[in-house]
């Protein structure tokens, strides 16, 4: 038989400075002219996608924002660590998301890295092909 974990400090303090840096990350690209639609857009079920943020640019562009938090460059840094299986659970989300609305505006994945203090706007850092 198979006990649920309980929650440490540890996992309680990442969740936490998780949600900070999506904070910030948001900050930042209101700041640019970006205005947020969704937060945490999930697609139901299992084995599904989450969108950080949901975005439109100035231009209309629907931006799909995915936002991550390293202490370090170490092993790639937190722009390295959205790597192809993590892009596609994306993608997946953002039609989902998509599929919901009477029109396709133009769309991109961006990618806000925060390491070190530093935070790093990729846009356009992946597509959906």
């Amino acid at each position: 038989m198979e006990f649920p974990r309980k929650k440490t400090a540890a996992a309680a303090t990442t969740k936490q400075a998780g949600d900070a840096a999506e904070e910030r990350a948001l900050a930042h690209l209101a700041d640019s002219g970006l205005r947020l639609l969704a937060r945490n857009y999930r697609t139901p079920g299992r084995g599904g996608g989450e969108i950080d943020l949901v975005m439109r640019d100035r231009d209309g562009t629907l931006v799909f924002v995915e936002v991550r938090r390293r202490a370090s460059s170490a092993f790639g840094g937190a722009a390295g660590s959205v790597g192809g299986v993590k892009q596609r659970r994306i993608v997946f989300a953002a039609r989902h998301y998509l599929a919901r609305l009477a029109q396709q505006p133009p769309c991109r994945f961006d990618v806000v890295a925060l390491e070190a203090g530093r935070i790093e706007w990729l846009q356009a850092a992946f597509d959906a092909g």
